[in-house]
């Protein structure tokens, strides 16, 4: 991954409306293969259907009701005008409500079915400054916009209490659905990272977000933007077969993206300027999709999903040839 230079919102933090965009401008490839990937096993859409049915919007908004605190106008004013100048910059017509709740956790979530909204730990608000804020709200609103959330809903249900709870499901395979879904979800961060920094339209504060989620503040001491870069590009550039080994290891159990993969990931949209062509207005419009061609569009995110695969497969494959020769080979030389 090449270093690119880290840039600031416009002078006095104006930020372009995107009027009308479509989530589809910020879908990351891998994000919407992961998805087909997830819907093509075996029992995915009975699962789907039971849990919701089972927990509903309001079985869900109800444990926030009772245990966090809504925001408005008279809640955390000034986190309630963030969130309204978020969903303009979006262009996003609904008003998805936004809770708080306290827990040492940095983390925000985008929750529900029909009417989803956007539950944000206080560990976050301490954490981050406002700008960094906006990003974790646009993301958040990214997943709604997105359609994630039913599906994010209850990869959060089903990971929390787990799917040997549910007499229903016994005779699913529990553990490609749980990887399958895992999988999806880590994907789906990017794309919502891509609709963080659309949202708050500042390259600088979007990488900071990240960084600070995996080291936190600096309290008395410094933080340096570039040296995390440095330090994503060293992780982004150690390829061999056993780096990407433990690279599939070390991810397979995780629901979100290491920090350094999401910034480096972010930077490479950047680089490839659909980032500058959208905030210059060239992006597709809410209801356009139909246009475009959308089995080249999921070809190309399938081509993209199952090549990664492949690569960390035959990897996989020759570490395994290996240690059979070599096993072989000690055992004649005796």
């Amino acid at each position: 991954m090449s270093e690119l230079p880290v840039q600031s919102a416009r002078p006095g933090g104006g930020r372009v409306v995107l009027t009308q965009i479509s989530s589809v401008a910020w879908e990351h490839p891998a994000d919407r293969a992961a998805l087909q990937t997830l819907r093509a096993l075996p029992g995915f859409d009975e699962i789907i259907r039971k849990v919701a049915a089972a927990i509903s919007d309001r079985g869900v908004r109800h444990l926030f009701t009772a245990s966090a605190v809504r925001v408005g106008p008279r809640q955390r004013p000034k986190l309630d005008a963030l969130w309204t100048e978020v969903l303009a910059t979006l262009d996003w017509p609904k008003r998805p409500q936004l809770y708080v709740t306290q827990t040492p956790i940095v983390n925000a979530m985008a929750v529900g079915f029909d009417d989803p909204f956007v539950v944000v730990n206080s560990a976050a608000l301490k954490l981050l400054d406002r700008e960094e804020q906006r990003d974790v709200l646009a993301h958040e609103l990214g997943h709604i916009i997105s359609g994630h959330v039913t599906y994010s809903t209850i990869a959060i249900i089903l990971l929390q209490f787990g799917l040997s709870n549910l007499p229903w499901v016994a005779e699913v395979a529990l553990l490609p659905f749980r990887l399958a879904l895992l999988e999806w979800f880590r994907k789906a961060e990017l794309s919502s990272d891509r609709a963080g920094l659309l949202g708050g339209q500042d390259t600088n504060k979007a990488m900071m977000t990240y960084f600070k989620m995996a080291g936190g503040s600096a309290g008395d001491d410094e933080l340096n933007l570039d040296e995390f870069l440095k330090q994503a590009a060293e992780y982004e550039a150690s390829g061999g077969v056993w780096d990407n080994i433990l690279k599939l290891m070390n991810t397979v159990g995780k629901d979100h993206p290491f920090a350094t993969v999401r910034v480096a990931e972010l930077q490479r949209w950047v680089a490839s300027g659909e980032y500058a062509k959208i905030l210059a207005g060239d992006y597709p419009r809410r209801g356009s999709e139909d246009d475009r061609d959308l089995k080249k569009d999921y070809g190309d995110a399938a081509k993209h999903y199952s090549d990664k695969a492949q690569t960390v497969l035959n990897d996989i494959e020759g570490v395994v040839d290996r240690a059979r020769d070599a096993f072989t080979s000690a055992f004649r030389k005796k």
